[in-house]
């Protein structure tokens, strides 16, 4: 059943592992720790061809934004009960992280391309560099 469209981030908690259908069409997935201070898990599944690459190169413990339909499902479990199951089918895999990965998409006053790692760790500290007063709808 599909619930709703999702965006999250994450750590990649298991890497990714590609299998095929009957049809030979490429499915990948891999766990994504959403949670900040317990674990929650979900697992990301891509039928896309054009994430192949990006998911290929996933390895654990690297931070990524997921967007895609959130889906539940029930699987069972070694002991014969059922377990509610999230899954999100991902439209689109971003990596996230410092200046050695690719630039967001927040430019400073000057109009170059900041990185996460170059900005400010407080929210507050990059509010005039993310939105100027003049863009505030209200």
């Amino acid at each position: 059943m599909t619930l709703a469209k999702a965006v999250v981030t994450g750590i990649v908690y298991k890497a990714p592992k590609t299998g095929f259908t009957a049809n030979n069409v490429a499915v990948s997935s891999f766990v994504l720790n959403i949670g900040t201070q317990d674990e929650t898990l979900i697992r990301v599944i891509s039928k896309r061809q054009a994430l192949e690459s990006v998911v290929a190169g996933l390895s654990k413990n690297q931070k990524v934004l997921v967007e895609g339909r959130l889906q539940c499902g029930v699987s069972k479990m070694d002991d014969g009960t059922d377990k509610k199951v999230f899954e999100i089918e991902a439209s689109t895999i971003e990596l996230m992280g410092g200046a050695s990965q690719a630039p967001s998409n927040s430019a400073n006053q000057d109009g170059d391309i900041l990185t996460f790692g170059e900005m400010e760790s407080s929210p507050e500290a990059n509010a005039d560099v993310l939105l100027d007063d003049e863009e505030v709808p209200f």
